[in-house]
């Protein structure tokens, strides 16, 4: 750290040396001449190499069937490079224009270069963002990381511009500038925490295809609930339903969890899994003019037929006594309707019939017995997947009384 010091000081020493010292006015006039003429060549070097890369290859680009050169001009690359070309003419003709001026040499020299690797850098950005954008509107690609991996490269590139800089600016060797960059890494990697886990992460999430643009995700933690629409090195940008936008740090995708509803959107159908509370204290065994009433709903005439006449042939095998209900085998209204919910959905047009089609009855509760419907909508689509399940619910909700069943509600409150 002590050279590295020295170095600083040793360069801008010269400077306040020669602030003091008398100035020779024809040499100052000479040098602000031979800066002047290096200046107008390097404008019209500019305006030629303008003219070639801009407008000539803008021309060329319209001809032309791919897309990239397209967005090369759109993100200024070809205007960019321009620029590049007559800082190149300067550092090389500075050490003959200022050959008279050692220290202004060194100096215009070094701010020559360190604009030339600046520029470089950038230059070589907005070929990246090219290739990002053309390979955005490939469809194999469409879904992928893409900023990630781009800023990643871009990264590295800065790492060692920067390393160029302080190496061309203080003549520094590289070796020893590594060394003091490695002296300060704990404050880098303090720095660019978020940084590093987001790089680590869009690995992980890349390798494992845990997220790709355009799937929808849920990730209550964040209050995220809807389509990605970005993916790059530190955050994930989701798009809600409600259109608002979701920022989640890149790296909590692999450190918490979070729904990923991508195998729903790829499968047959979307799953609709919902209940309702049946009173405990309505359900009772059916007699026989509560079966002759029943049975002219016609989606279980047929089913309450055969299953009453294999019920009255175990009841008569077995000499049951039929005047207690309890009594040997018998329906019950639950039951009953358990049986006309499942032909109700088998013939629903909105389910995917080779899915499950359930109507279950789950663990009694204190608010009554759960019965739940599981199914799948054959159409995906949020809006129609909601009118499907709402469709259902009213018409099962609308059929309990006829079962002379009731849902559970709780009292209303009397003020």
């Amino acid at each position: 750290m002590h050279k590295f010091l020295e170095k600083i000081f040793n360069f801008l020493y010269p400077v306040f040396r020669d602030w003091g010292m008398s100035r020779n006015v024809a040499s100052y006039t000479s040098l602000i001449f031979n800066i002047a003429i290096l200046i107008a060549l390097a404008y019209v070097i500019y305006y030629a190499a303008k003219f070639i890369l801009v407008t000539l290859t803008a021309i060329f680009a319209q001809r032309t069937k791919t897309k990239f050169d397209d967005y090369l001009i759109q993100n200024k690359t070809t205007r960019y490079t321009a620029y590049l070309i007559p800082f190149f003419f300067i550092y090389k003709a500075v050490p003959v224009i200022l050959d008279k001026y050692e220290y202004w040499e060194s100096m215009f020299g070094k701010i020559v270069g360190i604009y030339i690797v600046l520029l470089g850098l950038w230059i070589v950005r907005t070929v990246f963002n090219s290739l990002r954008d053309y390979l955005k509107q490939k469809p194999e690609y469409s879904d992928k990381p893409i900023d990630s991996f781009v800023q990643v490269i871009m990264i590295v590139l800065w790492i060692f511009g920067v390393a160029m800089i302080i190496s061309t600016l203080f003549g520094i060797k590289k070796g020893e500038l590594l060394t003091i960059l490695g002296t300060l890494s704990a404050i880098i990697i303090l720095i660019f925490r978020d940084t590093i886990l987001g790089f680590v992460s869009s690995v992980q999430v890349a390798i494992n295809d845990m997220v790709r643009i355009g799937d929808w995700i849920t990730m209550d933690k964040f209050g995220a609930d809807g389509d990605v629409i970005e993916i790059n090195l530190t955050t994930v940008k989701v798009r809600n339903f409600d259109n608002t936008i979701t920022t989640i740090p890149t790296y909590a995708l692999s450190s918490d969890s979070f729904q990923n509803w991508r195998g729903m959107q790829k499968s047959e159908g979307r799953r609709i899994k919902r209940h309702i509370l049946i009173k405990s204290s309505t359900i009772r065994f059916l007699n026989d003019e509560d079966l002759r009433q029943l049975r002219k709903v016609q989606l279980i005439t047929s089913y309450i037929d055969s299953r009453q006449a294999e019920i009255d042939r175990y009841n008569d095998l077995r000499g049951i006594d039929k005047t207690l209900s309890l009594n040997g085998r018998n329906m019950t209204n639950l039951g009953l309707f358990r049986k006309y919910i499942i032909q109700y959905l088998t013939d629903h047009p909105g389910l995917n019939k080779n899915m499950h089609i359930i109507c279950r009855q789950l663990q009694s509760t204190a608010h009554g017995v759960p019965l739940e419907i599981y199914v799948f909508s054959s159409d995906k689509r949020w809006a129609n997947y909601e009118y499907i399940m709402a469709d259902i619910f009213d018409h099962v909700m609308a059929s309990v009384r006829y079962f002379d069943l009731e849902i559970f509600e709780l009292p209303s409150s009397i003020g």
